[in-house]
């Protein structure tokens, strides 16, 4: 038992993890906040020194339409985040874990949409509703425009099928770990199975949806791939941008490295607010 009194070896072995971090982590965010201060144009190229004033980036946040326009968007997904993810994955996983035969079945079905790449998932979206000949315009019998009549609906609906399977898995395994005996006594006195759901079930679930909620709130605020696929630079006018796009259009399409540092910033400093907010909400129990 002595070995486990002696800390200095597990420092050491801790070591390598930590230099991975302040590497790959530490550093580049420690930088991007320097950056965000300095002139760089174009990506790779060398900072020509500080911004006059030093805050002319932070300031062009301000009057910037585009980035108003991506906050209102990212807040819009936020929302249907938490409903549409996490609320249908909810549901889903009450309804396998009360099933006796088929719960594998669903539970492939549901998750497959999350190993599917995204950019596939955006090509195949664009077919669905694309203007001339699309699925959808098939089905209502002529051709709709659906991404300039419904720009935001369109982007959001395949975001939202792809990840409902994610938090569907986690909800599932933590309703496994609530122990059977629990529902077995609430049968012997009589309890109905809705009854079952909402004094066992949903409380002893309480602190996996606060972490799916504050995984979900952090991925709408950096969601990037799908979208872009589907609407890349924004389009149409600028209306479908989000953080994550905007930011990548300013690092990539338009090179503006400091201003997009700038933007990343705002989505780490959002990140980190939102997911203080939603834990307070949900506030995690101890049973």
């Amino acid at each position: 038992m002595n070995i486990y009194k002696n800390k200095k070896p597990a420092f050491f072995f801790l070591i390598p993890a930590f230099l991975f971090m302040i590497v790959f982590l530490y550093y580049p965010f420690l930088q991007n906040i320097l950056n965000s201060f300095m002139k760089i144009k174009n990506l790779g190229g060398a900072a020509k020194g500080l911004n006059d004033p030093v805050y002319k980036n932070y300031l062009m946040l301000l009057q910037d339409e585009n980035v108003r326009m991506a906050l209102k968007n990212t807040c819009i997904m936020i929302v249907v985040t938490l409903i549409g993810q996490v609320g249908i994955a909810i549901i889903l996983a009450m309804l396998v874990d009360n099933i006796k035969r088929g719960a594998k079945f669903f539970r492939i079905v549901y998750f497959f949409p999350i190993v599917i790449s995204a950019t596939a998932l955006g090509v195949l979206f664009n077919l669905i509703f694309q203007f001339d000949g699309g699925m959808l315009s098939q089905l209502v019998g002529h051709n709709v425009n659906w991404k300039e009549l419904h720009p935001l609906t369109v982007m959001m609906t395949p975001v939202t099928w792809q990840y409902v399977g994610f938090y569907f898995i986690i909800l599932v395994t933590g309703l496994n770990n609530i122990p059977d005996e629990l529902y077995e006594s609430a049968s012997i006195d009589g309890a109905t199975r809705w009854q079952r759901v909402r004094f066992i079930s949903w409380p002893l679930l309480h602190n996996v949806v606060c972490t799916c909620s504050v995984l979900a709130v952090t991925g709408a605020l950096k969601v990037f791939d799908l979208p872009w696929v589907m609407f890349p630079n924004g389009a149409p006018l600028g209306k479908t941008w989000l953080t994550g796009t905007y930011m990548y259009y300013k690092t990539m399409q338009s090179p503006d490295i400091d201003y997009s540092s700038a933007i990343a910033l705002v989505i780490v400093i959002l990140g980190v607010l939102l997911s203080k907010v939603v834990n307070a909400i949900f506030k995690e129990r101890d049973y």
